[in-house]
């Protein structure tokens, strides 16, 4: 496994500076990561822009449309989300944008729990040109080219890894 240089505090703090500027950082945002990559950056963001409401977090395991052929992840824990949905602006935080079935998946979940007023989407980073479904970042750390098979190690420090093509992304 190769380690990328890539500042990751610089990118979190670009991320933030863009969250600061969207008409919904000023309607109370409630902020959710998608497990696990997606919440150690989701508690990164909530810390540095102070959100004053528990941060929500979930576990798309049982929403994932491969469900049937990879079975349940070993390591699935129960979702959190400790406020309502209905008519809240929601930050929904991944560490990888990739074919878009992650972002689908969690969707699906915060849908359960309710009707949210809007959802804005945040990754770390965009693995641009590998889209399966029609799924796009609002704010984005960082793009890279698809070519490129990403991983992010955390939770502290965070590390963004580039697999050689013999490993495995598990």
């Amino acid at each position: 496994m190769t380690e990328l240089d890539i500042d990751v505090s610089s990118l979190l703090e670009n991320i933030c500076e863009q969250l600061q500027r969207r008409v919904i950082f000023n309607q109370s945002p409630k902020m959710i990561g998608i497990r696990t990559g997606g919440e150690w950056v989701a508690q990164k963001l909530h810390e540095k822009l102070a959100l004053t409401d528990p941060l929500g977090v979930i576990d798309i395991s049982f929403y994932r449309d491969d469900f049937s052929k990879i079975g349940l992840n070993p390591t699935t824990q129960a979702s959190d989300i400790p406020w309502e949905i209905d008519d809240q602006h929601i930050i929904l935080v991944d560490d990888v944008l990739f074919t878009g079935r992650t972002t689908r998946a969690a969707l699906n979940e915060i849908f359960d729990y309710g009707r949210p007023a809007s959802v804005t989407l945040v990754a770390l980073l965009d693995r641009k040109g590998c889209r399966e479904l029609p799924f796009q970042a609002d704010v984005i750390g960082m793009s890279l080219e698809c070519r490129q098979t990403i991983k992010v190690t955390g939770p502290d420090p965070l590390i963004v890894k580039i697999l050689d093509q013999q490993e495995d992304v598990t």
